[in-house]
């Protein structure tokens, strides 16, 4: 194995932590700072900065195509550290999480909204085939990858998946930290309602987005968390099924009424 690649790779690649370690301390020192917007507030944390000094400093000379390689691993070992203390904090909060049982449950028919609103627009804008791939979910891992098998990478679904997987990455947490912080303050719903919200099925964004509802509201914090991290569990463990046995073929049957009587090129 390429020592670019193996483990003792990655953690002997100084350049990557002493940039990551840079970061976080720059990242610390500007501090959560909060912008009012009529009756709501819009947070910028942290974690924001952080997504922004990554994107930046990832078209410099600074980073090299070693280090974003390098970086990958390391971004699921944090997401994993991250799901762990989530897993910690529901345990007390599980009577609380059990209370809310069924609207956690249907909130995994939220995601079929990307069907019913970004669909029409994407055909409206006219693209083909790969509004599908596109507007079938949020387009995380397991929906990549059932894009994948059914279609294949090169087919036209395969790119629209594949465009709104890369564009959720890097645009993804930074929309969820903004939007959810918002809403929460800006809006009568309970907070609550945002966690289960922020769970899509992406840990960045559920971590972005549940930070900036803690930031909004810390002295509920660990049911934030709780509500959160449960949300997303169910997302990763239902979402595949919803799209495989009800997002896909309904995106499907809407995308040929759409495109009835429209002259359509598969390729």
């Amino acid at each position: 194995m390429n020592e670019n690649n193996s483990i003792y790779g990655i953690w002997k690649d100084w350049r990557l932590h002493v940039l990551v370690l840079l970061t976080v301390i720059v990242t610390e020192l500007i501090g959560t700072h909060k912008i009012p917007v009529g009756p709501g507030v819009i947070l910028l944390l942290p974690m924001l900065y952080a997504l922004i000094i990554g994107l930046i400093l990832y078209f410099t000379p600074v980073v090299k195509e070693k280090q974003s390689i390098n970086a990958e691993p390391i971004i699921v070992l944090g997401v994993a550290l991250l799901l762990a203390k989530i897993g910690v904090i529901i345990g007390p909060s599980l009577p609380d999480v059990i209370a809310a049982g069924p609207a956690l449950i249907l909130q995994e028919l939220g995601n079929l909204g990307t069907i019913f609103l970004a669909l029409p627009v994407a055909v409206w804008l006219g693209l083909k085939r790969e509004a599908i791939g596109m507007t079938h979910s949020v387009a995380r891992e397991p929906n990549v990858g059932l894009i994948m098998d059914k279609f294949g990478i090169g087919s036209p679904e395969g790119r629209g998946v594949m465009a709104v997987y890369i564009f959720g990455t890097v645009f993804g947490a930074v929309f969820m930290g903004l939007i959810s912080g918002f809403l929460a303050t800006v809006t009568p719903l309970n907070p609550l309602s945002f966690a289960m919200a922020s769970g899509v099925g992406s840990g960045s964004m559920m971590a972005a987005a549940s930070g900036s509802l803690v930031a909004a509201f810390p002295d509920m914090e660990d049911k934030i968390l709780a509500f959160a991290g449960a949300s997303n569990l169910l997302s990763l463990s239902t979402g595949l099924w919803v799209s495989i046995f009800v997002a896909l073929p309904l995106t499907e049957k809407l995308y040929s009424v759409l495109t009835r009587g429209k002259t359509e090129s598969t390729k």
